[in-house]
């Protein structure tokens, strides 16, 4: 499996799910001696974090709108509807990005190796 292969990995299992994000996260950060690799473990993780806070941010809100009994018609209700599409939308297209960008950015060895032939030539 190449290294932008891997990497896109990393993202996608933090966009499904934080417990996949942190089996395959982990294994890759123990086991790989890539410093970009580590690299991309970290700010996925600290946006798979972000993302985490946000959404239980919204979910306290909307567990404490509930315990009122005209919530769930109201104005109030609606906001949080509209914040939780607005989160999740931003979800996918952060995500998304940083998974494409995995994949189509050149490794460093590859950029250096070019270098070296271009200079000796």
């Amino acid at each position: 499996m190449s290294q932008n292969l891997k990497k896109c990995f990393v993202w996608v299992c933090g966009y499904l799910n934080i417990i996949a994000f942190a089996l395959v996260g982990g294994y890759f950060y123990i086991k790989s001696d890539d410093e970009d690799m580590k690299k991309t473990v970290k700010t996925s993780l600290i946006v798979t974090l972000i993302f985490t806070a946000i959404t239980a941010v919204l979910s306290i809100y909307n567990y404490c709108g509930g315990f009122s009994s005209a919530y769930y018609g109201s104005v109030a209700y609606d906001v949080y509807s509209i914040c939780l599409s607005v989160v999740q939308i931003a979800k996918i297209i952060v995500y998304a990005v940083f998974a494409i960008m995995a994949l189509v950015k050149k490794s460093d060895e590859k950029k250096q190796s070019t270098v070296d032939v271009e200079k000796d030539n």
